[in-house]
């Protein structure tokens, strides 16, 4: 069940970060709306992605950068909470040394499934221009990665 979880996990996350793109709040599906002003009180979301059928809102949220993932019903799916570099777990920084030497841990990232508030972190490792998403489990075990393309990363 565990490897269920984390597969799909990996397979959400290559889905959510390689096919989104902006659109304004009203091209977003008023459900979707509802359901972010319902989850995240008084937060105004700076912008907006369409990914494959879902819906992300990017804003800040007790003075975290946060993004909120939603169905096209309006059901949240996960939120994701930027995170200082020095809170993911050490097993990752020691991952990213042993398996990316050169390479430099320059954003991080903790994610929580709505439904089964399993956690999940997200490691972006940079060396020169090439860039890309490492996505670990709550324990730090490796799970997949995604290269960023120019366009990943013009949304942040």
């Amino acid at each position: 069940m565990k490897s269920i979880f984390l597969s799909a996990a990996a397979i959400v996350f290559a889905v959510n970060t390689s096919s989104a793109q902006k659109i304004k709040e009203t091209e977003v599906a008023k459900e979707v709306v509802s359901s972010f002003h319902l989850h995240f009180k008084d937060a105004k979301a700076k912008e907006w992605e369409k990914e494959g059928a879902n819906f992300e809102a990017e804003f800040d949220w007790k003075k975290v950068e946060t993004s909120a993932t939603f169905s096209a019903d309006g059901t949240l799916m996960e939120t994701e909470h930027e995170i200082k570099v020095t809170e993911l777990p050490k097993s990752v920084s020691e991952y990213v040394a042993k398996n990316y030497a050169g390479y430099k841990i320059s954003e991080a990232s903790k994610i929580e499934d709505a439904t089964s508030k399993k956690i999940t972190f997200e490691a972006e490792v940079q060396q020169g221009k090439e860039e890309m998403d490492l996505l670990f489990d709550a324990d730090g075990k490796f799970l997949s990665k995604e290269a960023q393309s120019h366009d990943d990363k013009d949304k942040d």
